[in-house]
C-alpha cells in the first residue's frame, strides 16, 4: 500500500526530525550536468540523473519538476508556440499546451519510468493554475497579465484537472502547486476546486507553493521555506518553524557547503 503524504511527514523515510523536500534542479543542472541541458526528451536518463543528485542530496519526496518540462517544450518547438497562439482568447494557449497529444504522451511517459525508478514518493510540480495562465497568456497577443482574476485562474483549473487525469495509474504522492512566479494577484487554493476533485478522487495530497510557506489542501499541517541563505552559511543559521521543510538549492551553491550543510537538517 502506498504511504500517505501524512504519514511521511510524521515519520520520515530519511530519519529526520522533519521531513524534507528539496528542489535541486537548477543546482543539479549546474553541478551534476556540468551546465548541459537537462535530458528531458529521454526518460532513463532524466530518471538516472535524479537518482544520481538524490542519492547525494536525500530529499524526503522526489519533486518531478514538469513546470521546467513545459518550459523547455514550448520553448523548442515552433509548430506548438503557434498552435498556441492560433486564437486570442484568454485560456487557450494554456489549453492548447495541456491537449497537446504529443506532449502529453511524452511527459506521461517520463513521470512513470520517473515513479518506477525513484526510492522515495514522487511529487509533481507544476505551476498553479493561475501562474500557468499568466505565463502561457502572451500566446494570446497580450503580455499583460494584470486582468486575469480567480474566474480565469478556475477555468484554467478544470484544463489541469483534466490533463491530470493522465497520471492517475501512477504511485503519485502529491501533486504541488507552484504559485511563485508572475506579478499575477494571488488566488486561494481553494480556487482551484476542479483540481482538488481530482486529487481526492486519486488519493494524491494536494499542496501550494509561495515565496515563504507551503500549504496543504484539507490538512493544518504547513511547510515552511528554507531560506537561500542557509546553503551559504558555515553554521549558525537557524531553520524555520514548520510541520516539514521545503528548500530550493541555489544554483550558485558551492558543492562541500551543500554536503555539509545537509547534515544539519537532521
Amino acid at each position: 500500500m502506498t504511504v500517505s503524504l501524512n504519514e511521511l511527514l510524521a515519520e520520515p523515510t530519511s530519519g529526520r526530525r522533519r521531513a524534507v523536500v528539496l528542489d535541486s534542479h537548477d543546482y543539479a543542472q549546474s553541478v551534476f550536468l556540468q551546465g548541459k541541458p537537462v535530458p528531458w526528451q529521454e526518460p532513463m536518463a532524466f530518471a538516472n540523473f535524479f537518482g544520481q543528485v538524490q542519492g547525494v542530496l536525500k530529499s524526503d519526496l522526489a519533486l518531478l519538476s514538469l513546470d521546467r518540462f513545459y518550459a523547455q517544450r514550448v520553448a523548442a518547438d515552433p509548430a506548438l508556440q503557434a498552435a498556441m497562439g492560433a486564437k486570442t482568447r484568454t485560456g487557450y494557449a494554456l489549453r492548447t499546451l495541456l491537449g497537446d497529444a504529443e506532449t502529453t504522451a511524452h511527459v506521461i511517459e517520463l513521470a512513470t519510468l520517473f515513479s518506477q525508478t525513484q526510492r522515495v514518493p514522487v511529487v509533481l510540480q507544476i505551476p498553479s493554475p493561475m501562474q500557468w495562465l499568466a505565463l502561457t497568456h502572451p500566446f494570446s497577443g497580450s503580455n499583460d497579465v494584470s486582468g486575469l482574476d480567480a474566474d480565469n485562474a478556475e477555468n484554467a483549473s478544470m484544463y489541469v484537472a483534466d490533463w491530470l487525469r493522465g497520471f492517475a495509474a501512477l504511485p503519485l504522492i502529491a501533486v504541488l502547486l507552484d504559485d511563485r512566479g508572475p506579478a499575477v494577484g494571488g488566488v486561494p487554493l481553494s480556487t482551484y476546486s476542479p483540481v482538488a476533485n481530482v486529487t481526492d478522487h486519486y488519493r494524491w495530497a494536494l499542496g501550494q507553493r509561495h515565496d515563504d510557506h507551503v500549504e496543504l489542501h484539507g490538512s493544518q499541517l504547513s511547510g515552511a521555506v528554507i531560506s537561500a541563505e542557509f546553503w551559504s552559511s558555515d553554521s549558525g543559521t537557524l531553520l524555520p518553524d514548520g510541520d516539514f521543510l521545503v528548500g530550493e538549492v541555489p544554483r550558485q551553491a558551492v558543492p562541500e557547503q551543500v554536503l555539509s550543510r545537509i547534515t544539519a537538517l537532521d
